[in-house]
């Protein structure tokens, strides 16, 4: 017998229609908060930043591909990841590919990025199966410049780090295991999407978000929301080659 609440279809028909009042409010603020996101001001880049590509070296402004909205997410996997990267980031690049063609025709051009040297990138991006170019900023202070990446010193600095690779959760003694690099190491990687815009050639940084934001999360956590059961609190991931059950 289930320990959940159980009711008639009037119940549930009273509660769900109390539950869309609610759910209108959220919508209508969630499109207040997207007007927000579009006035904030452009940030002009001034630094000739230069990536690692499979192509070969590329700048900034050629990471558009001829568009004029670029969007990157930022995954951890930086240089001393020596199994692969953040398997919960692996989640969300997972999901990533089937949107591609769909921002391309609205001017919009996806791409990631990680720390790691671009070679690693490559073979990890064949061993997921992905197809978004999968860049790398090995060497560059760009993750510096623009909060995707701490350095050593700045992380001593943030006393939620610290207590983190001080006193672990289980649940984070596994996820360093999982990405085969120390805790130190590991929690200086920032995972965020990052949005620049460009116009008559001018590059511009236009919105960051970083976890633990909702939407620096696998889409599928959306569908899961939706869902009758409450996931479990501690928020663990598998790549999907290595579930415990298959």
């Amino acid at each position: 017998m289930t320990e959940h609440k159980v009711g008639s279809r009037e119940e549930w028909e009273t509660a769900r229609d109390e539950l869309a009042r609610l759910e209108a409010e959220h919508a209508e603020l969630g499109r207040k908060v997207a007007e927000k996101r579009r006035d904030l001001p452009w940030v002009p880049v001034e630094t000739r930043y230069e990536f690692d590509t499979a192509e070969g070296k590329k700048s900034l402004g050629e990471l558009f591909d001829g568009r004029s909205q670029l969007l990157a997410y930022n995954i951890m996997f930086g240089p001393d990841f020596k199994v692969g990267a953040c398997p919960g980031c692996s989640n969300l690049g997972d999901e990533l590919d089937a949107t591609r063609v769909h921002l391309n025709h609205r001017d919009v051009t996806l791409i990631c990025l990680s720390r790691a040297p671009i070679d690693r990138l490559t073979a990890y991006k064949e061993r997921m199966g992905w197809t978004f170019p999968y860049v790398s900023t090995y060497g560059s202070e760009f993750p510096f410049d623009f909060g995707l990446a701490m350095t050593p010193a700045q992380a001593q600095q943030i006393p939620e780090v610290q207590e983190m690779v001080e006193n672990p959760p289980g649940w984070l003694q596994d996820w360093s295991h999982q990405i085969g690099a120390d805790l130190t190491d590991g929690l200086r990687e920032n995972p965020s999407f990052i949005a620049f815009a460009r116009d008559d050639g001018a590059v511009f940084h236009t919105y960051t978000v970083s976890a633990p934001d909702p939407f620096v999360a696998p889409y599928h956590s959306l569908l899961l929301d939706r869902t009758p059961k409450s996931p479990p609190e501690e928020p663990r991931a598998w790549r999907k080659d290595e579930y415990p059950d298959t």
